[in-house]
């Protein structure tokens, strides 16, 4: 019985860590390259979060010490909101990690390895990645703000009371949020077939992460007694569950405001609805679903009556184009990332419009601010997210095929991709917006626009294919090369600034016929440059790249 125990421990703890490890693919990577370094630069981002948050805790401890009355749920109800949106973009880039998938059965199913063992390390794993991630979002406020929010009649209990009253509500948010994507997820794997269910599942994960970016942003502020308890407002808290663990968390620290009352009931009843719902749905995915995973294709031959494909330049820049494309539309990871990008895009342009109390249309003869600002954002975040799925390679197995398929020069390849990239990247941006400008626009400032951002979009794909020495989703990648912890900071602090100043400027340029020729002229000769560039660069380059590794370290023993 011992030896039975120890086997099985053995067993959990191995699973477990594969299990958590795929929150990173680790089929994409370079055959050097370590998965720990792009985690802990995520990491590293939620602690310095954390720490930034806590600066305002500590200048206020030295000062009043507490919040008066219901003036603390603000903050609260944002700590909360944060933590739950944290878990659910974890779950959410962790999609279908929970439901076992084809390789498991296949390396697996022979092994003595019970389903049991199996299903606890992949939910062990699945929940420790959003755990994880809440911790270190508030590895540091998460000590400083719950003295703040302490009850102010419950003396040193009510000091002792509130950490854990502020963790666990921390927690339980998180794990609803997980619960309820697990349970979509369960309920569409057993509801529809096999085949439809991976088509339609990467649809549903876009939809999910640009939900949860979206709320978090433009979710209205109705953090007091009057708008919590107002009719008008008691249809939207139905649907806003960070507003039923404030008052949860209220309920925890002895602080439970009359208000507060049926938000604290819907709570527990909501956690309780959403991990029944997700177990349900787990049960029925193990034991129902299995034997079907592995004997059903993953991917049927689509009936086409009419066999039309349409051409895009020459012979290779057309095979590139049409793999980009149907690359982007089968892979489920590749439009994850697409969604992620466009869905914080249009968060931005949502919260911009709200913040400047501004439309999209135009006025008085002039373009709106907000949408210059909207239409810059959108064709940098698509050229710039092209660049970066087009890193991922889509199957490391097939790569060899490319490869061996290399008969002409690298210079051919990087003429290919620009014009692949400036059909899939730019063309859909200058569609959309030249109907928006057709139908809301004068016409002289929509041109000089339009022409603005016809050149913009050039000068990106220049800049983006300056270090592109390779064919779009075949060459590996080394995790945190891309230094995501300092890219991040650098996107808050001055990205968003500079793009608004940018939108400002245009604004007021555009109405002039030289200023609009002037700043064409500018976003041109800055393209035509960068073209050159690019251009010289590939044609230095010999080969392609298709395997990413690490610069060889030399260590001189000073001998000589």
């Amino acid at each position: 019985m011992h030896n039975d125990w120890a086997r099985r421990r053995l067993q959990f703890c191995t699973l477990y860590r594969v299990f958590l490890l795929r929150v990173v693919d680790l089929e994409l990577l370079s055959a050097d390259g370590d998965p720990t370094k792009l985690i802990g630069q995520f990491a590293t981002i939620f602690v310095t979060i954390s720490l930034f948050f806590t600066l305002p805790a500590l200048l206020m401890l030295m000062g009043t010490g507490s919040f008066p009355g219901t003036e603390g749920w603000t903050p609260e109800h944002f700590f909360i909101e944060t933590a739950m949106t944290c878990a659910g973009l974890i779950a959410v880039l962790d999609w279908e990690a929970a439901f076992p998938d084809k390789r498991d059965l296949l390396v697996l199913a022979p092994l003595p390895v019970r389903k049991s063992t199996l299903f606890l390390a992949k939910i062990a794993a699945l929940f420790a990645a959003p755990a994880l991630a809440v911790a270190a979002l508030n590895i540091f406020s998460g000590v400083a703000w719950p003295f703040l929010f302490r009850s102010g009649s419950g003396g040193l209990f009510g000091v002792l009371r509130v950490w854990p009253a502020y963790w666990i509500t921390l927690l339980v948010a998180g794990a609803f949020l997980v619960f309820a994507i697990l349970g979509i997820q369960g309920l569409a794997a057993n509801l529809l077939p096999r085949q439809l269910f991976l088509r339609f599942s990467a649809v549903l994960q876009a939809a999910v992460m640009c939900l949860l970016l979206i709320v978090y942003f433009v979710e209205p502020s109705l953090e007091s007694p009057a708008a919590l308890a107002a009719a008008q407002n008691q249809r939207i808290l139905a649907w806003l569950p960070s507003y039923w663990f404030l008052a949860l968390f209220n309920q925890l620290n002895g602080s439970m405001h009359p208000v507060l009352v049926p938000l604290a009931r819907r709570a527990w009843i909501g956690l309780g609805v959403s991990a029944l719902g997700a177990c349900t749905a787990l049960l029925l995915c193990y034991f129902r679903l299995m034997r079907r995973m592995v004997e059903q294709p993953d991917i049927l031959p689509q009936t086409r009556f009419v066999s039309w494909s349409p051409r895009f330049g020459n012979s290779l820049a057309g095979a590139i184009t049409r793999f980009t494309m149907r690359t982007l539309m089968r892979s489920r990871q590749h439009r994850m990332i697409l969604s992620f990008y466009l869905g914080v895009g249009i968060t931005i342009v949502v919260g911009y419009v709200k913040a400047m109390n501004r439309g999209l249309g135009s006025t008085r003869g002039t373009i709106s601010n907000s949408f210059l600002f909207a239409s810059i954002l959108m064709m940098i975040l698509t050229v710039v997210t092209l660049r970066v799925v087009a890193s991922i390679p889509i199957s490391l197995s097939a790569n060899w095929i490319i490869r061996v398929t290399q008969v002409r020069s690298a210079r051919d390849y990087h003429r290919a991709i620009r014009w692949s990239w400036l059909i899939l990247g730019v063309a859909p941006v200058m569609a959309s917006i030249a109907a928006f400008l057709m139908a809301a626009s004068p016409w002289r400032p929509a041109l000089g626009h339009f022409g603005v951002m016809f050149w913009l979009g050039i000068l990106l794909v220049e800049i983006c294919l300056y270090t592109f020495s390779k064919i779009p989703f075949t060459c590996s990648y080394l995790p945190g090369k891309a230094g995501i912890h300092f890219a991040f900071w650098v996107c808050v602090l001055l990205f968003i600034r500079l793009l608004h100043e940018a939108a400002e400027l245009e604004g007021r340029l555009l109405p002039g016929l030289l200023g609009s020729v002037l700043m064409i002229l500018i976003v041109a000769l800055a393209a035509i440059g960068m073209r050159h560039l690019s251009a010289s660069r590939a044609a230095l380059t010999e080969e392609l790249l298709f395997e990413e590794a690490y610069p060889a370290e030399i260590t001189s023993l000073g001998l000589g």
